[in-house]
């Protein structure tokens, strides 16, 4: 079951000014007809919006220009929501529509929560795309960069702009950490295996390069049980291992 309508304004995969278009009942009631975005599609309001059809395409066209000069003023924008989270990333509460229209209002752009296209509140750090509403026909997007401080936003902001994700949790954090400390054990093998590759020492080359392995996979594990991060590139030092053999050879 549908209802017609006419529409008074765009509304988006709907339908333009002026079009007659068919909906269901509580779209109709709950939102399109109490927001005067459509009338019903009665012979009588067909009769009064041809009548002044002229009047309200002008009327919106000065909207429209109205809303394409604040849009110049948004194209790029990035707004900084400083939130508390826990180790994981989780924030404790949320980010809405409201929470990010203030920003933008700080930011120098006054806009209402109603005009943030925002199909659910932010519940993580992160970098958010958002939509911004500034005319039926006039939509901007502008970044939202939630952080739990100024200098982690930045942090934030600089890791998306090398391709990487915007967040890294305290366990990500240690896994890499282990990694660098895996590839360190590593590299010392590897020039350990360079200097020592002799006759007269090709025993005590092993002993160095299985006790550097050792401890680099001792560093490996405790990370991975107290994280639960895996962290592949610790198999670095399983190949700093197999490179001294080789030079063993040589």
């Amino acid at each position: 079951m549908s209802v017609q309508v006419i529409l008074m304004e765009r509304i988006e995969s709907l339908g333009q000014m002026g079009d007659v278009v068919s909906v269901k009942p509580g779209f109709a009631r709950n939102f399109l007809l109490p927001q005067g975005k459509a009338v019903r599609a009665s012979e009588q309001n067909l009769k009064e919006f041809e009548a002044k059809r002229a009047q309200l395409e002008a009327e919106n066209l000065e909207k429209k220009k109205e809303a394409d000069r604040v849009a110049q003023d948004l194209e790029g924008l990035s707004v900084v929501i400083i939130r508390a989270a826990s180790e994981t990333g989780q924030l404790y509460g949320s980010v809405n529509a409201r929470d990010i229209a203030n920003a933008i209002t700080e930011a120098g752009v006054s806009i209402s929560r109603n005009q943030v296209l925002m199909e659910k509140p932010v519940k993580t750090l992160g970098i958010f795309d958002f939509r911004v509403k500034l005319h039926p026909e006039v939509i901007v997007t502008v970044k939202v960069n939630v952080a739990q401080s100024q200098e982690e936003a930045e942090a934030q902001a600089e890791r998306v702009s090398r391709g990487e994700d915007a967040v890294i949790t305290e366990a990500e954090q240690a896994a890499r950490e282990v990694a660098e400390e895996a590839e360190a054990q590593a590299a010392a093998i590897a020039e350990a295996a360079a200097d020592m590759a002799t006759g007269d020492n090709a025993d005590a080359l092993r002993e160095a390069a299985e006790e550097a392995k050792e401890e680099a996979m001792e560093i490996v594990e405790e990370v991975r049980e107290a994280s639960g991060a895996e962290t592949p590139e610790g198999d670095a030092a399983d190949e700093a291992s197999e490179e001294s053999e080789e030079a063993e050879k040589s």
